[in-house]
């Protein structure tokens, strides 16, 4: 079964390939001006098991899903990650793991390894002071960077998006930074105002990129099911205890769907190789701050972290 959704001014159908799992609110960093998750080192895993998780993973394959996302918080503190992870690919699934790369063990640079996975990551200044400022955490530049080098070196497909936040952010000499390290997927993103970000206002689907609920979907720690992780504040069902078919065939999906105003970036879908380059083509960095997919391999509004649309953002 796929999930279709009608919604006014989308060309397509709004089946769902791609899939954001938020599988936990931990993070070892402090981004207290704009997490959209409100995620931090005194958080949780959610009210989702990891049995839930393994039943989303089956029911999202079965559904026709080709791509999840594992996202947070920082999906690799989660206790059960790696077994998330093994299901997800016994499952069929592409996989993509937005992490932080602050901190890599050895055991996940071999599960990185694997050729349907791929990387996501969250930068934010060359300067490493203004780094560490902005994710609160002295040294996190240094280590991010570290580690894109490492997953360069080992071959594993990575996507990095870099969150402009303020004047005179060294936004644009990241972006040089980081595709001089090799990086082929380099884009810059707006901070989106939604959870830190939204500095104690109501979230606005104008801060939203326009293309969530079109062929994707998130599910958050408490089992809420979102248009995107970004989207968070339009809850559209709950999956801990229904089903992501009952949520993707159900009335409050398709309002929420329709409730989303398009974005004027054309052609776009969340799947993680719809707008970017093809493997053997040139290098490509793209400016483009609108865009969709908070999964950087999802593509577009990156949670950081997307082409464009990160999911680390806010407005």
């Amino acid at each position: 079964m796929t999930a279709s959704v009608e919604t006014p001014g989308r060309t397509e159908p709004g089946r769902v390939t791609f899939l954001e799992l938020e599988i936990t609110s931990r993070c070892q960093l402090t981004c207290a001006s704009h997490c959209y998750a409100e995620a931090g080192p005194t958080q949780g895993h959610g009210a989702m098991s990891g049995e839930d998780w393994r039943r989303i993973i089956d029911e999202a394959a079965a559904m026709g899903v080709e791509a999840v996302q594992f996202i947070g918080g920082e999906p690799t503190l989660h206790p059960e990650f790696t077994q998330l992870l093994g299901h997800a690919l016994n499952a069929g699934l592409r996989v993509q793991v937005f992490s932080n790369l602050y901190r890599v063990r050895a055991e996940h640079w071999e599960l990185f390894a694997h050729p349907r996975v791929s990387l996501g990551t969250s930068y934010y200044s060359s300067d490493p002071d203004e780094h560490d400022e902005i994710t609160g955490r002295k040294g996190s530049h240094d280590s991010t960077r570290a580690n894109i080098v490492e997953a360069v070196r080992r071959g594993i497909p990575l996507k990095v998006g870099i969150i402009h936040m303020r004047d005179g952010q060294r936004t644009e000499e990241a972006r040089s930074e980081i595709a001089a390290l090799g990086v082929q997927r380099v884009h810059i993103d707006r901070v989106r105002a939604v959870g830190n970000a939204a500095k104690g206002m109501i979230p606005s689907t104008s801060a939203l990129c326009g293309r969530c609920a079109d062929g994707k979907a998130a599910v958050l720690p408490d089992g809420q099911v979102a248009p995107c992780v970004l989207g968070r504040f339009l809850p559209a069902g709950d999956v801990k205890t229904g089903s992501l078919a009952e949520v993707f065939a159900g009335q409050e999906w398709a309002r929420v769907a329709a409730s989303i105003p398009r974005g004027h970036r054309g052609g776009c879908t969340p799947d993680e190789d719809s707008c970017m380059p093809s493997p053997g083509q040139a290098p490509s960095v793209d400016r483009t701050v609108t865009a969709c997919n908070p999964d950087l391999d999802g593509d577009d509004c990156s949670p950081a972290e997307t082409p464009a649309c990160a999911p680390s953002v806010e407005e």
